[in-house]
């Protein structure tokens, strides 16, 4: 894989990441072989039992997998890993933290993220290509309105709130991504798990700094391998970054 699509001309400041790995995670290797494309310092792997993030961290990920077999429910026993206070402290600085999918998951649970992660509506894994519609403008998300093609893989990604939560995401304009039809329409039809306003990822953080999305970015980033839309939501974290380490702009 090369470490940038073939033709995109970006700045390639230093964005200095980490990977964090449990027990379980299967999403890892392309999540590092992203944003080692992403920007020029390859990121570090952190196992889930450090308790400290490299000096300097920007931004960490959380990448998709079955962390823990998923036993009790997805996230519930990695939130009590050594790690998880370390990746809170990184959040409550204003500082990156981006979840995919067991992710998104795990994210929840740790309570960086509002709302939860249950059973897909018709009841089965699901995996595929998806479509997904940038609703805010973020960290991760610069354009708004943006029909992005990503690849999804799972069974419980319904995302699920209290019709208080949900009014407050759309108050707050926190609701990062929906699940759309090729052109661009959020529509039943396309919210294939049954998601809550057809909600596919939501921010959180004090400066919208955190993503959290059931979607595959890592995946879609070289057309090779099927698409590259996922090359402007790695693109936007540097850019955040590039441009002054800092999200508060964006809010």
């Amino acid at each position: 894989m090369p470490n940038w699509v073939e033709g995109y001309a970006t700045p390639r400041p230093s964005m200095r990441a980490c990977v964090i790995v449990f027990p379980g995670s299967n999403a890892d290797a392309e999540m590092i072989a992203a944003l080692a494309g992403a920007a020029s310092t390859p990121p570090t792997v952190v196992w889930h039992t450090e308790t400290a993030l490299p000096a300097d961290t920007d931004l960490v990920a959380i990448p998709g997998g079955f962390s823990y077999g998923d036993y009790l429910r997805c996230g519930a026993l990695a939130k009590v890993s050594p790690i998880v206070p370390a990746i809170r402290e990184h959040a409550a600085k204003g500082r990156l933290v981006l979840g995919v999918c067991n992710g998104f998951q795990i994210l929840t649970e740790i309570g960086l993220l509002p709302g939860g992660l249950t059973r897909n509506r018709q009841m089965r894994f699901e995996c595929g290509d998806r479509y997904i519609r940038v609703a805010a403008r973020g960290a991760f998300t610069r354009t708004v309105g943006a029909v992005w093609r990503m690849p999804v893989a799972h069974a419980e990604g319904r995302y699920v709130a209290s019709p208080e939560l949900l009014e407050q995401l759309n108050g707050e304009d926190r609701v990062a991504v929906r699940y759309c039809d090729a052109r661009g329409e959020v529509v039943d039809e396309a919210n294939f798990n049954g998601s809550a306003e057809s909600i596919a990822g939501i921010y959180g953080g004090p400066y919208r700094n955190i993503l959290g999305l059931m979607p595959h970015p890592e995946r879609a980033v070289d057309p090779r391998t099927g698409g590259a839309d996922g090359v402007e939501l790695f693109a936007a974290a540097v850019a955040t970054l590039a441009g002054g380490k800092s999200t508060s702009a964006l809010v």
